[in-house]
């Protein structure tokens, strides 16, 4: 139980860091008074790189690292990196102690631009070894529980037949002190709290990576390009799987060697293996289809929180915090995605392409609906001559954009949940373990591509002389223009995927009636219209 706690007070960290980067935006706004569009493309693009260092951390510690020493690298940047996102607040560090532009100096935009990375490697750190090394004490304490209660049983019947006497070990209790500190200084509390059990964990070795099969495979087949087509007697097919027809190229990475040339693992490789490879490379039409959701998500947190920045909070003699809206927004997304698998408990082979559609149906209908309320905001803006008077509470709601938070949760939700779906059943096994590092580097690698999408769309928007789109404060921005383009670029993406979708050729699930296919293959007439290897 001790050691649960101390591993378990992580994820209490994890939680107070998401609510401080969720608040991000504003503080970046109302504070430091950057741009709408800065504050976004910073919020946008440390999201995006954050997930990716995920998967690049899988890959280390499979191969080199192991879960526990990630743990404590990731865990001490997670503290040295909210501890300089503390001192870059005006009040610790700054010329002056307001919150306000003018308080903030060089120091506090260096302290600012360094700790941003180092959050963001705490947290990737934490979402790929976190929850495996608390299962992994977990289940080893449960093991050795019933080892224990098994000894403990035998030597019960074993005394009482020699009538000898039962010894019972003690067990040990842990008072939890409650310590409210700053974020930072309670992470460091959290940590040590974790390290004080460091010689009493569990820990794994490293494995390997089943990602380095996928770099063999690129590396023997650049070996073997000039080769000419190898036949299937001519492949090293030490599991006598069947190659497939499509991405033949990739099958010289298992040409057999010479006769009395050493193997090799980098110079030879199985067809099963190649055949893994080609899997994943299939997938990447399917793939870059989630990009555009991955986009969508990215306002949830920049400009619909910078929409609600100045707007009227007040619920009758409630006022609310716009953090409220992080609870809204998790609490539905959950439920749609609990509703959305219940929904789909009897079509388990394709409700994960239908879901994704779903999803991206909904983007389009979040789309419109931000533009609507954005236009009506707008208007309000206008009507009371609040254009150049950004800090101004506006005379609207908050509550006006329940509906477009609560239709982007659906897609946060049941996206999520279907693109993890689909890659668990149209990968090998062997890359099971890196399907949420895949869904969520797609929809990362999404939030980057806004900050480019914005970019694109204010050049296109101020051609011919015209005023552009995206103006220093938001009230002058014209952000429902934007919301349009983003619902028209999801409806042409959603007509992408279906056209892929439909030519995609799907594994069965492993409860399915059918044999499982080699899966991942687009259907062959597919192939012979875009496959030249």
């Amino acid at each position: 139980m001790a050691t649960f706690v101390r591993i378990s007070a992580l994820i209490w960290a994890d939680l107070l860091a998401a609510f401080a980067m969720y608040v991000m935006m504003t503080y970046l706004t109302n504070v430091w008074k950057l741009s709408t569009t800065h504050a976004a493309g910073i919020i946008n693009i440390w999201n995006g790189i954050t997930p990716a260092l995920a998967f690049g951390f899988a890959f280390i510690v499979d191969a080199f690292m192991g879960d526990f020493y990630m743990l404590i690298i990731s865990s001490i940047s997670y503290s040295v990196g909210l501890g300089l996102l503390t001192m870059s607040t005006p009040a610790i560090f700054g010329p002056c102690k307001q919150d306000d532009e003018k308080c903030i100096g060089h120091t506090q935009k260096v302290l600012f631009y360094t700790a941003l990375p180092l959050i963001a490697v705490g947290m990737a750190g934490h979402m790929v070894s976190l929850a495996p090394f608390l299962d992994l004490q977990t289940r080893n304490k449960n093991e050795r529980d019933a080892e224990k209660k098994k000894k403990k049983e035998n030597e019960r019947q074993k005394n009482e037949n020699e009538n000898g006497k039962e010894n019972k070990p003690g067990e040990e209790s842990e008072e939890e002190n409650k310590i409210f500190l700053q974020i930072p200084g309670l992470i460091m509390v959290m940590i040590v709290i974790m390290a004080g059990g460091w010689l009493y964990y569990d820990r794994d070795p490293p494995k390997g990576s089943p990602l380095t099969t996928t770099v063999r495979v690129f590396v023997a087949t650049a070996r073997n390009f000039s080769k000419p087509m190898p036949n299937p007697t001519d492949l090293y097919n030490e599991n006598d799987t069947h190659p497939t027809s499509s991405l033949r190229l990739f099958d010289k990475a298992a040409i057999k060697l010479p006769e009395g040339q050493q193997a090799n693992r980098w110079k030879v490789c199985d067809v099963r293996e190649v055949e893994d490879t080609k899997i994943g490379i299939r997938l990447l039409p399917m793939w870059l289809t989630f990009i555009v959701v991955g986009i969508v998500l990215s306002i949830g947190n920049t400009y619909y929180l910078e929409q609600a920045n100045h707007m009227d909070r007040k619920l009758g003699k409630i006022k609310v915090t716009i953090p409220i809206f992080l609870l809204f927004y998790t609490t539905t997304s959950s439920i749609f995605a609990r509703f959305y698998s219940l929904l789909t408990t009897t079509t388990k082979k394709y409700a994960p392409p239908i879901g994704i559609a779903t999803g991206m149906i909904l983007s389009v209908l979040c789309c419109i609906t931000a533009a609507k309320v954005e236009t009506r905001r707008l208007h309000r803006i206008r009507d009371h001559g609040l254009l150049d008077k950004p800090e101004e509470k506006i005379p609207m709601s908050i509550f006006a954009l329940l509906p477009q938070f609560m239709l982007l949760a659906a897609v946060d939700g049941i996206a999520n949940t279907s693109i993890t779906g689909f890659f668990r059943h149209q990968t090998p096994e062997s890359l099971h373990k890196y399907l949420i590092y895949f869904t969520k580097g797609v929809l990362g690698l999404g939030s980057m591509a806004s900050v480019l999408s914005v970019y694109i769309v204010g050049k296109v928007s101020e051609k011919n002389g015209k005023r552009n789109w995206f103006q220093y404060t938001l009230n002058q921005s014209r952000l429902d223009r934007y919301y349009w383009v983003l619902a028209a670029l999801s409806a042409v993406n959603l007509v992408v995927y279906v056209f892929v979708a439909l030519f995609y050729k799907y594994k069965e699930t492993p409860d399915g009636d059918e044999d499982e296919a080699e899966g991942g293959e687009m259907r062959e007439d597919f192939q012979e219209r875009t496959c030249c290897c």
